[in-house]
């Protein structure tokens, strides 16, 4: 049995147990090899806390629309009514588009939405609009975060499908015959049903945005000040060079995104309690 497993545990050993040991050994190391807390107290000084901050807030902001968003489109695929051809279309573009990102999802929406994109041009010029002029900016925080929601809702949409497919038809016609209106089954059985499938499916966005790395920075080239790009920063040498500082960066990240699993955790048991 171990035989068959080793193959297995060598992968995890080498990409996941290793790096993550080098990288707490790291935050609490200094140049010199002696050990020290002064890495870990500058994650709280003004630099750190503003990227966290950052971070935290687009991650929040894009959980919460992509939930919103990816809930409606959900359940408009896999309700009563709809036609059959709507959900595995959906279902499938949503597989292709919940993993395209980085480079080339940036080049996209700048060849789309950008300075001089299709869209900004045809606005501008056939419609007299100049988004640019009116404030929008897709390199900005609000132009991020729209990026962002291109991954995101579809995700969302992955994630709540089969919690919606557990949403039974009879609870439904119970709620009916006791006199319930549509807004009242959806308000006070439905919701709280699939309120633990909700939270955790954005728990599960959040730390898809929190961790994202190469979609900011192709868009940005750094300007936004996100931990991820800044971990790269200091390890690549660009702006500053400090790599025992990306580790305690990382190890920041490590601990806010084990606190979103965490919870994931307890709402994802109580899921399936609600299921049964």
């Amino acid at each position: 049995m171990w035989l068959g497993v080793a193959p297995f545990l060598l992968y995890a050993a080498a990409f996941l147990v290793y790096p993550s040991a080098s990288l707490v050994v790291g935050a609490f190391q200094a140049d010199t090899g002696q050990f020290t807390l002064a890495l870990v107290k500058s994650l709280f000084q003004h630099a750190s806390l503003d990227a966290y901050w950052t971070s935290i807030r687009l991650s929040l902001v894009t959980a919460v629309l992509g939930g919103l968003f990816g809930l409606l489109m959900a359940y408009a695929a896999v309700a009563q009514g709809s036609p059959r051809f709507i959900r595995p279309v959906l279902t499938t573009f949503s597989g292709v588009a919940a993993n395209f990102a980085g480079v080339p999802l940036a080049f996209a929406f700048i060849a789309t939405i950008g300075v001089t994109g299709i869209v900004t041009g045809f606005l501008k010029d056939g419609l007299g609009i100049d988004l640019y002029d009116a404030g929008f900016s897709l390199y900005s925080f609000v132009g991020l975060s729209l990026v962002y929601l291109y991954f995101q809702i579809p995700l969302m949409i992955l994630l709540i499908v089969p919690a919606l497919d557990g949403v039974r038809r009879e609870w439904g016609e119970a709620a009916a015959s006791l006199g319930a209106t549509r807004r009242q089954y959806w308000r006070r059985v439905a919701l709280p049903i699939l309120m633990p499938s909700l939270l955790g499916a954005t728990v599960i966005l959040f730390g898809n945005a929190f961790g994202a790395y190469a979609t900011a920075y192709a868009l940005t080239s750094g300007q936004i000040n996100l931990v991820p790009i800044l971990i790269g920063q200091t390890k690549i040498g660009n702006v500053l060079s400090d790599p025992h500082y990306g580790d305690a960066l990382a190890l920041g990240m490590v601990v806010v995104l084990t606190a979103s699993m965490g919870l994931y955790s307890v709402l994802q048991r109580r899921a399936v309690r609600w299921s049964r």
